[in-house]
């Protein structure tokens, strides 16, 4: 038993070793970062337009997208598992045409828009943050929530 709970914390530890290693080699990729960043390396993230604080966790499973605008993550923010966020949409005016066949170039500026979150928010398990949201300082958005408009400082929000 001893030699099986020795093995075990053992693999635990290179995980956490190759983890961390990732972290470090993949935190120059982002556009701008701060100190104590904490994310998953495996997760899904257009590292050239996120810039991110000071002390930010990002929860594993997370999504961050933002083609053509930027995602700014302010100082002291928790984002849970699963939390999405997407700094842009299609350009859908033309009637008929398929969404496949639109070029980037074809990009309205409505179509993409920042995301911004301000110093110490908290965003829960599996929340979906949409484009040209800010999020004000101290505000928290609920486990599932679907965030389209702005919140306001130190304000909780349950649904949208």
């Amino acid at each position: 038993m001893t030699l099986l709970r020795s093995f075990a914390r053992t693999v635990v530890l290179l995980r956490l070793a190759w983890r961390r290693g990732w972290m470090i080699l993949l935190g120059p990729a982002f556009r701008r970062h701060g100190a104590h960043l904490l994310f998953d390396p495996r997760d899904h993230f257009n590292f050239e337009n996120i810039e991110v604080g000071d002390d930010v966790a990002i929860g594993s499973g997370a999504v961050l997208m933002a083609t053509e605008s930027r995602i700014i993550i302010g100082n002291k923010v928790l984002l849970g598992p699963n939390v999405t966020i997407i700094g842009g949409d299609h350009n859908a005016s033309v009637v008929g045409k398929f969404m496949y066949d639109y070029e980037v170039q074809e990009k309205r500026p409505e179509d993409d828009q920042d995301v911004i979150i301000e110093d110490d928010v908290w965003i829960g398990t599996g929340a979906i943050i949409l484009k040209g949201v800010r999020l004000g300082r101290g505000s928290i958005v609920a486990a599932g929530a679907l965030v389209r408009k702005d919140v306001l400082p130190y304000t909780i929000v349950t649904y949208q």
